[in-house]
């Protein structure tokens, strides 16, 4: 996949970039009598930080005795918000390492004006990271990166095990973004080239999933297909993916995985049908369908009717003057396999099982027209039913079985992946970061 590892480059570990917060100690505040459950004296201008309080009773978050360095570490993401390509200037930093400083003497006042300022900024932050980059098809809109609010991001950073660890892994963002994003900002590149790279896969990180919740990413560069629970992957494996050629590329897109469809047709697209099949059919006639189990159908859908293929201007086929529905019915030799994975979307793209495994095995697995075969689809249908996969029942075609919850598809397009303490880079096979790189410079 000519993949780049570079080698020797500095670790990840840049979150805490710089100790903006000069002088002050790491160690947790000493609240010298002030109530854990004392009301705030600054009112925070957004109220859903002043809900989010009243909820705790106006106990602390950031400079509670458990808290450890996170509002330390808050500071730091907020002095290199450059690095998320957004201006540190609009979260206050200097206002809130003076703010700080002033609470470490223990001064409630100080102290709840500190926490105030830390979750605005906070909210303010986390929000701005949280948009769509662009340039994905959201199949199902809940997929869709929206700002979360106030009492979302701070409740989620409140029932964090550790708040410290939350800040520091930037828990309210997809672990490929943070760590990109660090990359970024402790300069883990060695070129300007390698610096956009790192960019321009931070905006489409933007559109992967936080939290512990189930879901399957897809990388096309990378050629693989990654299981995700509770933010750990839990299982991998190659696949085969769209041709570079604009009309057969597999598209960026953010999808629920419904169902599985069992001993499932297989629709011949157009330029194959004209390319491949239609020369094959001049030469072996009629007996090709019956020896390749192929039919010619009126149209694609559980209500097709087949006709007579001998009815057709297979010439005209093959020339691409004429445009038939062929449909491969299942067996051992149908291109979907035993099952397809369907997230319906008007593009036609799906995940399926293959009988042409030595097409895994190429180096170079961006052969499909869109649509992305599995090495090994019954691992992944496994996963999906939690460990007890469906079995078809007799040999009849498009076994629908559901999901026993929907899981959430995010099909990315990564060329630059953060792999341990460095970065590995995959060719640009689609263009889209030549073309990205216009667009984000015009709006930087």
């Amino acid at each position: 996949m000519m993949a780049k590892l570079v080698r020797g480059a500095r670790p990840l570990n840049g979150l805490l970039v710089a100790a903006l917060v000069a002088g002050t100690a790491a160690a947790p505040l000493a609240m010298h009598g002030a109530p854990a459950s004392a009301a705030l004296f600054v009112q925070p201008s957004d109220g859903g930080i002043a809900e989010f309080y009243r909820m705790r009773g106006g106990a602390p978050l950031w400079l509670a005795p458990t808290s450890g360095a996170a509002a330390q570490q808050l500071i730091s993401l907020l002095a290199t918000a450059q690095a998320d390509h957004l201006n540190p200037r609009r979260y206050n930093v200097k206002a809130l390492s003076r703010a700080l400083a002033d609470a470490r003497s223990g001064n409630p006042a100080a102290v709840q004006r500190a926490e105030a300022m830390l979750s605005e900024s906070f909210v303010a932050y986390a929000r701005d990271q949280k948009h769509d980059p662009g340039g994905v098809i959201y199949v199902d809109p809940q997929l869709k990166p929206t700002p979360p609010s106030a009492v979302e991001l701070l409740s989620a950073a409140a029932q964090a095990p550790s708040i410290s660890d939350y800040v520091q892994n930037m828990g309210w963002m997809n672990p490929i973004y943070a760590k990109l994003r660090a990359a970024i900002a402790s300069r883990v590149y060695r070129t300007d080239a390698e610096r956009r790279l790192l960019e321009l896969n931070l905006e489409r990180a933007r559109a992967l999933p936080a939290g512990n919740g189930r879901y399957v990413l897809i990388n096309p560069p990378a050629a693989r297909l990654y299981m995700y629970d509770h933010g750990q992957v839990v299982d991998s494996m190659r696949v085969v993916a769209g041709r570079p050629d604009p009309a057969a590329q597999t598209p960026m897109m953010n999808a629920f995985i419904r169902y599985v469809a069992l001993n499932p047709y297989w629709n011949s697209p157009p330029d194959i049908t004209s390319r491949r099949l239609a020369p094959t059919i001049l030469k072996e006639g009629r007996s090709y369908f019956t020896k390749r189990g192929y039919d010619l159908v009126d149209h694609f859908g559980p209500d097709a009717h087949v006709l007579n293929p001998m009815s057709v201007d297979w010439k005209a086929v093959a020339a691409g003057r004429l445009q038939v529905n062929l449909r491969q019915r299942p067996g051992p030799a149908n291109s979907m396999g035993k099952m397809k994975f369907m997230f319906p979307n008007e593009q036609g793209i799906w995940l399926h099982d293959t009988p042409e495994k030595e097409k895994i095995e190429d180096a170079a697995r961006l052969q499909s027209n869109g649509c992305v075969r599995l090495e090994a689809a019954s691992r992944l249908e496994r996963w999906l039913f939690n460990g007890r996969p469906p079995n078809p029942k007799g040999a009849g075609p498009e076994q629908k079985v559901n999901l026993p919850a929907p899981v959430p598809l995010y099909i990315t397009y990564l060329t630059a992946v953060p792999s341990g303490t460095s970065i590995v880079y995959f060719d640009d096979f689609y263009g889209k970061d030549r073309i990205a790189a216009q667009r984000f410079a015009g709006l930087f």
